[in-house]
């Protein structure tokens, strides 16, 4: 004869749950949640207690015990490679968890009345965004906006604002910006030298932060190093190209570079073509199938990357809790790495 144990008294917890599964808390909340890194044998017997309990109501073979959530993704349009892996990371993530589907916007990632106009199209049609914002009053008022129709928002790689959204995924900005500064003052000889900075435009506050970190670090340790040049290039390859080329002109003498958003491929270009690749040292962002040549060539000196396919988890993550729970998820902090051509990972 099978006994089956005592139903606990009162509301059911999650500790009920987990008590009955003979699993943790931590998991019944992943199964719950349908996170990564479960068993499927360890999902199925939580599913069971859970619905046993009454904690979940029994499901037939037409519905699943949880509804499908969707997820909009607003994301910079152009030739952003960081941005592509970063969009390919979300739907490779969301296709290996059922029930959770993720539609992309790309929009001009440099036109804010473009991009308020796609957050006020996604009123009453979203429950939750990860947006990639420009910190600009349009967008801003069109965050605002769109919160109080009842969506769950989260900034994606640079914050935003006088806004109250429910969090940011991505890395320290001005932390990145002062390690660039660090390296490349190190990485330097001793004594005055020029340098140059590029930006993808500083209306992202995550590019003006790293400018903030970068200068900083100059002033207080580096007060030889001049920044001669700054330049916003739109993260775009040619407006890059052009601006580089220009420099290198103007300033046969120019020691550094740093660039502070995308836009790689341009620069690259230009310190090869003026044959001076090792006489400037180049800092720039995000590990991708480009910066990883440049770094092996030796056009680059140096990579800070941040890791795309843990951020688009994160953001999947923080947005599913935020549906599905109330309170905070528990967030996995971005960090930043400096990669050389020495230790570029596999």
């Amino acid at each position: 004869m099978n006994v089956q144990p005592d139903l606990p008294s009162g509301r059911v917890t999650l500790v009920d749950v987990a008590q009955a599964a003979g699993v943790s808390t931590a998991t019944v909340d992943r199964v719950l949640n349908d996170r990564a890194g479960v068993r499927s044998r360890t999902r199925d017997l939580v599913v069971e207690a859970a619905q046993r309990l009454g904690y979940l109501e029994p499901v037939s073979e037409a519905r699943d015990y949880r509804a499908p959530q969707t997820l909009d993704f607003v994301l910079p349009a152009g030739n952003n490679t960081f941005i592509r892996h970063f969009a390919a990371h979300l739907q490779n993530i969301s296709a290996a968890r059922p029930g959770t589907i993720v539609r992309l916007h790309h929009i001009e990632g440099f036109d804010p009345a473009a991009l308020s106009r796609a957050l006020h199209k996604l009123e009453g049609h979203s429950s939750a965004v990860g947006v990639v914002a420009l910190d600009h009053p349009l967008v801003r008022e069109a965050l605002r906006s769109l919160i109080a129709s009842g969506t769950r928002v989260v900034t994606l790689m640079s914050d935003i604002s006088n806004v109250a959204h429910e969090g940011y995924i991505g890395v320290d900005n001005r932390a990145a910006g002062r390690l660039s500064g660090y390296l490349l003052g190190r990485l330097l000889p001793k004594g005055a030298a020029k340098v140059a900075l590029f930006a993808g435009s500083l209306s992202y506050r995550g590019h003006e932060e790293r400018e903030m970190g970068f200068r900083h670090v100059l002033t207080d340790d580096y007060p030889d190093l001049t920044i001669v040049e700054m330049r916003e290039v739109r993260d775009d390859t040619e407006r890059a190209y052009n601006e580089a080329r220009s420099i290198l002109r103007q300033h046969p003498d120019l020691s550094g570079i740093y660039n502070i958003g995308a836009g790689n491929r341009g620069i690259a270009r230009a310190i090869e073509e003026s044959g001076r690749k090792d006489d400037i040292i180049f800092i720039g962002h995000e590990l991708t199938e480009h910066t990883r040549r440049f770094l092996l060539g030796g056009v680059m000196d140096v990579v800070i990357d941040q890791n795309p396919r843990v951020e688009a988890r994160e953001a999947i993550d923080r947005l599913l809790h935020l549906l599905n729970a109330d309170g905070n998820a528990l967030q996995t902090p971005i960090r930043v790495q400096a990669i050389f051509k020495e230790n570029i990972p596999e």
